[in-house]
């Protein structure tokens, strides 16, 4: 069995708005086992990179390598821009040594709501992925169900956008709604997997893009999707 810990801990600054949450970055990350592409800092994976559509909305022209520079530029961009990353998963047990969310055992969560009560100017969060089991929806929904919380549908488009209110500190879930309460938005993007491929191609949006544009592919569509949240 191979116990797979999240490598980082939360990156958030004190003016952090909108906060990143996803599971785990691949177990190489927690071994040291990088590849020459791979930046030894949050969804690093050159393969699997978040960073990837960031870098293509921005035109960042970010390094894509084991430097310090590579992930100087990424924080920097992160605190620019008032956005944090904190994963909900701390550790798991795997039986195969890989990425797979559902391969996740024994999982041991973060307390994103410490978090969000630390930093109360956090307003949004964009999960990395949606409700499907093991995934960051999927946990933070029973993270919720722990403080009595839970997500009230906003939108059921794609991405999916929640809401919950978080109750002062002085307040019990039976009353939300006290003075100090603040109201969190999430927002379930799709998956910068390539698992997530073969669902974005039966998203009616992506089939019309696509018959309008037969060059336009799952990555195009990630990055239309994500410039409206980053």
């Amino acid at each position: 069995m191979f116990k797979h810990r999240h490598p980082y801990p939360p990156f958030i600054t004190s003016d952090t708005q909108k906060l990143i949450v996803g599971t785990l970055p691949p177990p190489r990350f927690s071994t040291g086992d990088l590849l020459e592409r791979d930046v030894d800092f949050c969804y690093g994976s050159y393969y699997n990179s978040l960073w990837l559509y960031i870098d293509t909305i921005y035109s960042l022209n970010l390094r894509y390598d084991n430097s310090g520079e590579a992930v100087a530029e990424r924080k920097q961009f992160l605190i620019d821009h008032k956005i944090g990353i904190c994963d909900i998963v701390e550790s798991c047990v795997r039986e195969k040594i890989d990425a797979s969310d559902l391969g996740m055992q024994d999982v041991v969560l973060r307390d994103v709501i410490g978090y969000l009560k630390q930093y109360p100017s956090i307003k949004t969060i964009l999960f990395t992925g949606g409700n499907s089991k093991n995934g960051p929806e999927f946990f933070f929904r029973k993270h919720l169900r722990d403080y009595g919380l839970k997500l009230e549908l906003v939108s059921e488009d794609i991405p999916r956008i929640h809401r919950f209110v978080l109750p002062s500190e002085n307040s019990n879930s039976k009353t939300p709604y006290q003075k100090g309460a603040r109201l969190i938005k999430t927002v379930s993007l799709t998956s910068a997997s390539g698992s997530a491929n073969r669902a974005i191609g039966s998203i009616p949006l992506y089939k019309q893009l696509k018959a309008a544009n037969p060059n336009f592919n799952t990555f195009d569509f990630r990055v239309l999707q994500y410039r409206e949240f980053f």
